[in-house]
């Protein structure tokens, strides 16, 4: 295996969200294996632990490509809490970043 990358993505929430007033901002970092793009570890700004828990399940073991096809539809569905679209929007803006990381990682590798 090569070495991990780690990338964040970053959003906005709702003005009246705990996280906006206490972090500003949104994020979701992700360890990701750049052999197999497998997210290896997630974690997020969040006020209830239970939120970060639950987020990571819906990351943690997939391929971080192939969350774009379900994830608005899997939060629509299952989450419950007023930032299901900064999660959308900080998501995608770290797969922006992923190309570039997983790029240098792999040919450090070789």
């Amino acid at each position: 295996m090569s070495e991990s990358v780690y990338l964040i993505g970053e959003s906005r929430t709702n003005l009246d969200n705990a996280i906006t007033k206490i972090f500003n901002s949104f994020y979701l970092a992700f360890e990701v294996d750049p052999e197999t793009d497998q997210i290896l570890q997630f974690g997020c700004t969040h006020t209830v632990d239970l939120t970060e828990e639950f987020l990571s399940r819906l990351f943690v073991g997939r391929n971080l490509w192939e969350r774009k096809e379900t994830l608005e539809a899997e939060l629509n569905r299952r989450y419950g809490g007023s930032s299901k679209k900064a999660i959308v929007v900080a998501y995608l803006d770290a797969i922006k970043r992923y190309p570039a990381l997983k790029e240098a990682a792999l040919r450090r590798h070789t």
